[in-house]
């Protein structure tokens, strides 16, 4: 038998041989490393048999599949401990996820994070016993019959949703068996290193009509010191996570009586997304968008038009109805209203593009297991926009799009964490989509064209699309390492149709137009959410709420800030008057805290010199410069939109 080894070099060998046996003919040192093999492309355990010409590869932790396998073990680890801790708990499931694993356990007594000590006690004898971890294949009816007896509803479920007369693998660890798809390490003392690291709620196959189970985050690595270095890491994404950090900032709050989903945004929260809208919307109007208003709601009658009614109603606020027939409903979208203002007057190829945009207000239905902060929320507000164009503007106006978002991405700082993703329909899924598979080719077929003609690196994504065209998603990463679309440019080969819009061309024909939907800088709350991780707070002085604090060092110079601060009110500055009767050192910490950008102390001396001493929230304590320096410095970088 000819093996071809990921060199492509051949290896012969004369007999079958389990994969760990031929891994260590190839290297003992990489049989040590190994975690599970791939063979012909398809991951194996490594006690699988290879018995004809193949294409092998020994997969280590290196390897992303790799890390996969060793943390869905520690998973089973971690599932087998907690069932050892506590006997009554039922088992959902565990999948190894980026960075770590989960399991989902339905727990008869609720348990904290202060239990992990104990599980992980656990987990630890289960490592040092160095079990064995041995896979079978049973039939559906056999399988069935096993989880039944163990008490196992959730397995059951799954296995009872399999077709008839499935094959079902189980990998078993001393007196632990889970059904599992595989592969798996082969001994759970290969497990080197680990921790529990959280835990939350999640519904059962993440609809929140099911129960609600509890979800143990935890990770593993092959070396400590890796561990101990992503942990740390971790500790910083948790102070940095806006959820918390935007509260102590006092930027948003939640109200229980308010309800889930909707934050408040507190004034310093409210004044940061006043002037993000100022700068987006003025910007836009430099790059010829026409700025609409619509309303919050309409008449089912759009959203049965636009096809909303069929396709997203389930994620749509429907109010009741106003006495008569009519049934109205919250907009998740602009996208109608604006197509309703685009008919209003007959158009001609000399009026085309036409860009609209709007800072809207939008309501979406969201699961309250997927609400997070500022991230997923039930009520946003999107930098939304329209270009009508002739098919021969398309690539161009899709290029304009982009070249806005690039210069507002980098205005935020943000351009460096962003990826891209080309998100296509699922010809399979009839009911999100519309039926149109001519359609759906022919404008997937230009949309990668023209991002292809742009260079733009990105992932493909079926099943990720807009039901009414695909999209060009920008995709950015939480401190979590979770990742989500933050802005998108879509092509749309429908709505123009069904909301008979046209325009004249030069021939005096009516034709009907391409429509590109844009964001120019996404949900401005979930931006904000971002911007708050990257810079822990400290955002960059343009968008600050403060710019300055004034501080005054003695009762005699409480006078002379008030100037300050109206000069610097006249110059543009924001600002804030600290004259309390408290020692500077408790108001400097105080404004250290705020993450206020710049402080100016004044004290008899500088006021006598007609200068002010000016501290910086990073670099400390500047010197005494005059006002009208300090005033250029300031301007300079709200001006500029830099990003320090």
């Amino acid at each position: 038998m000819k093996i071809t080894l990921r060199d492509g070099k051949i290896l012969e060998i004369d007999a079958p041989v389990p994969a760990a046996e031929l891994t260590k003919r190839i290297s003992e040192g990489l049989f040590r490393n190994a975690v599970c093999v791939r063979i012909d492309g398809a991951l194996k355990d490594m006690s699988e048999l290879v018995d004809k010409d193949c294409a092998f590869e020994v997969v280590t932790f290196e390897d992303e599949d790799g890390k996969r396998v060793y943390r869905h073990t520690a998973a089973h680890i971690l599932a087998q401990a907690v069932k050892s801790v506590y006997p009554t708990v039922k088992l959902a499931i565990g999948p190894a996820i980026e960075n770590g694993f989960y399991y989902d356990f339905d727990f008869v007594t609720k348990i904290t994070a202060e239990d992990f000590g104990k599980i992980e006690a656990e987990m630890n004898k289960i490592v040092k016993a160095n079990l064995p971890i041995e896979r079978s294949v049973l039939v559906k009816s056999e399988a069935l019959r096993q989880v039944k007896e163990r008490g196992e509803d959730y397995k059951l479920e799954l296995i009872s949703d399999l077709p008839d007369g499935a094959e079902i693998s189980f990998y078993k660890q001393g007196d632990f068996c889970e059904m599992c798809r595989g592969p798996h390490l082969d001994s759970t003392g290969r497990i080197k290193a680990f921790k529990l690291t959280s835990l939350a709620g999640a519904y059962w196959k993440g609809n929140e009509k099911n129960k609600m189970l509890t979800r143990i985050y935890g990770t593993a690595f092959t070396k400590k010191a890796e561990m101990d270095e992503y942990l740390n890491g971790l500790a910083d994404a948790k102070k940095r996570d806006h959820n918390k950090l935007g509260r102590e900032l006092g930027i948003f709050m939640t109200d229980e009586n308010i309800g889930q989903g909707l934050p408040l945004l507190m004034p310093k929260g409210a004044k940061i997304l006043r002037i993000l809208e100022r700068f987006v919307e003025d910007e836009e109007e430099k790059r010829g968008y026409l700025i609409t208003r619509t309303p919050l709601m309409a008449k089912s009658d759009l959203y049965k038009i636009s096809g909303h009614w069929d396709h997203y109603r389930d994620k749509m606020f429907i109010l009741a109805a106003d006495g008569g027939d009519d049934v109205f409903a919250l907009r998740p979208m602009t996208c109608p209203f604006q197509y309703s203002i685009y008919n209003n007057g007959l158009k001609s190829y000399k009026d085309l593009p036409k860009r609209y945009a709007e800072t809207s207000v939008l309501f979406r239905k969201e699961a309250s297991g997927e609400m997070h902060g500022l991230i997923r929320v039930r009520q946003f507000t999107l930098s939304d926009g329209h270009i009508i164009c002739a098919p021969e503007q398309l690539e161009n106006e899709f290029r304009g799009a982009m070249d806005l978002i690039y210069y507002l991405l980098n205005c935020l700082g943000l351009s460096d964490g962003v990826t891209f993703r080309f998100s296509r329909y699922d010809k399979d899924d009839k009911e999100k989509y519309i039926d149109n598979p001519a359609a759906w080719e022919h404008t997937e077929t230009v949309l990668k064209n023209i991002i292809d003609n742009m260079g733009i690196k990105y992932e493909e994504a079926v099943g990720e699309a807009a039901f009414y065209g695909p999209k060009l998603d920008v995709q950015y990463k939480n401190v979590h390492g979770k990742e989500d679309t933050i802005i998108t440019v879509q092509i749309d080969f429908s709505m123009a149709e069904k909301f008979k819009m046209s325009y004249i061309d030069e021939n005096g024909e009516k034709k009907i137009p391409y429509i590109i939907h844009r964001s120019s800088i996404g949900c401005y709350e979930r931006t904000l959410a971002m911007l708050i991780e990257k810079y822990a707070g400290a955002l960059p002085l343009w968008m600050c709420p403060e710019h300055v604090r004034i501080m005054s060092l003695t009762d005699r110079t409480a006078e002379k800030c008030l100037g300050i601060k109206a000069e610097l009110d006249k110059r543009g500055i924001l600002s804030a008057l600290d004259n309390r009767n408290e020692k500077i050192g408790y108001k400097i910490r105080e404004a250290q805290l705020e993450k206020i950008p710049y402080m100016i102390i004044l004290g008899d001396k500088e006021a006598k010199n007609g200068v002010v001493s000016v501290r910086d929230r990073a670099a400390g304590d500047l010197g005494t410069m005059t006002l009208e320096a300090f005033i250029e410095t300031v301007r300079k970088q709200i001006d500029g939109k830099t990003c320090r």
